[in-house]
């Protein structure tokens, strides 16, 4: 792969009686009213990933789907063993791109210089694939989550894309909600709505809100029930791979804990493989009522895009892709001078399939694309593969 150097360039409720999309009686799903960027630098990950089971529409465990999605993380911090200049690497990557690519590259990492340039990226990526899929398709399908990833999101409502996304092709669900009123302040749809649905002209029958009328366990199966006949009309593709759901865009954010989703380190359910969506009572964090999709449904999507920005996410962006130790034998690095292309071939190590954080857990039937901002990504740039004259 060459090198790339350079820059690159209060929410209403409404209340039909069926659904618009799958026809059934509405009685979980609610519905409501939804190029260039400063990069530098760009890598490659090669997530140790297993062969596609075949063709199924039963549920796979959740060990076909996700074993060892990133059983080789790149280990970033060990190449300050190799005296790589600190100040002379940072003055580099922030003039120029890098391209760091595995054997088989599977994900890639974007590190952009601010949280603003990291929107600016995020909206191009994201409208360039809502013009493929309603091209292709006749509609885009996206996942969004909580958190701070509505905030990135900013730059879809603004010229150009307000104007150019076909906003009617797009079809709106959450990776997980809280089981709270929709117009509470927990309420993943609320944030939604107020930073982004409510600024663009996504029809109102097109975005899947839960039933929070349900308990969390039946706003669980009400959810998957809509899903399963989404999936039945088309709307939402199926994978050939797996048989379940796959989404066009998985829009993801994670926590200072590594947390995705309602996906929370050490719960047990990280390793539910029997439902598309699921149910939670006692959330590590508030409020304790959840629905979540699991992660064979995460992973059989044709994008996901993990999107990290500021000081807060550092310690845990660097375990997922960083780390500390480098056995000789297990990993073999080849480093190639500036001016040539950066080349890592990483093996991964056999105990790296256990005590995974839950983003370490995601990947793609399709691509894994992390975007991080300069200080998300500041304790893997304190150190680097790369060696400079």
């Amino acid at each position: 792969m060459l090198i790339k150097a350079g820059r690159l360039r209060s929410a209403p409720t409404c209340q039909p009686t069926h659904h618009s999309l799958c026809g059934l009686p509405l009685q979980g799903v609610r519905m409501a009213s939804w190029p260039s960027s400063s990069c530098n630098f760009t890598a490659t990950l090669s997530p140790s990933l297993p062969a596609p089971p075949a063709l199924s529409r039963s549920l796979p465990t959740l060990q076909s789907v996700v074993s060892n999605p990133l059983a080789c993380s790149l280990r970033l911090k060990t190449a300050s063993r190799i005296g790589v200049n600190r100040k002379k690497l940072e003055d580099r990557a922030s003039s120029a791109g890098h391209v760091i690519t595995t054997e088989k590259a599977k994900g890639k990492v974007r590190v952009l210089d601010s949280e603003d340039s990291l929107a600016v990226s995020l909206a191009e990526y994201t409208a360039h694939l809502s013009d493929k899929f309603a091209k292709q398709r006749g509609a885009f399908t996206v996942v969004l989550s909580g958190g701070s990833l509505i905030k990135s999101l900013r730059k879809l409502v603004e010229t150009p894309y307000i104007d150019t996304v076909e906003w009617s092709k797009w079809h709106v669900f959450w990776v997980d909600e809280r089981v709270v009123p929709k117009d509470h302040a927990d309420s993943n749809y609320k944030l939604a709505y107020d930073g982004f649905l409510s600024k663009v002209p996504i029809p109102t029958g097109n975005i899947c809100t839960i039933n929070d009328a349900l308990s969390a366990e039946g706003a669980a199966d009400d959810y998957e029930t809509c899903l399963k006949h989404l999936v039945t009309t088309n709307i939402i593709d199926v994978s050939q791979a797996t048989g379940l759901p796959k989404f066009d865009l998985m829009l993801l954010g994670m926590g200072p804990d590594g947390h995705v989703a309602s996906l929370f380190p050490r719960h047990p359910l990280v390793q539910a493989d029997k439902q598309w969506v699921a149910f939670i009572k006692d959330s590590p964090k508030p409020p304790p009522e959840r629905i979540t999709f699991t992660f064979p449904v995460i992973n059989s999507s044709a994008n996901v895009a993990l999107v990290a920005a500021g000081a807060g996410k550092a310690k845990v962006v660097n375990e997922a892709l960083g780390g500390d130790d480098l056995s000789s034998d297990a990993r073999r690095i080849e480093m190639i001078k500036a001016g040539k292309p950066d080349v890592v071939n990483v093996a991964p190590s056999a105990d790296q399939s256990s005590d995974l954080l839950p983003v370490e857990m995601v990947s793609a039937e399709g691509e894994l694309t992390w975007f991080l901002d300069s200080e998300a990504a500041s304790d893997l740039l304190t150190c680097s593969y790369w060696m400079f004259d």
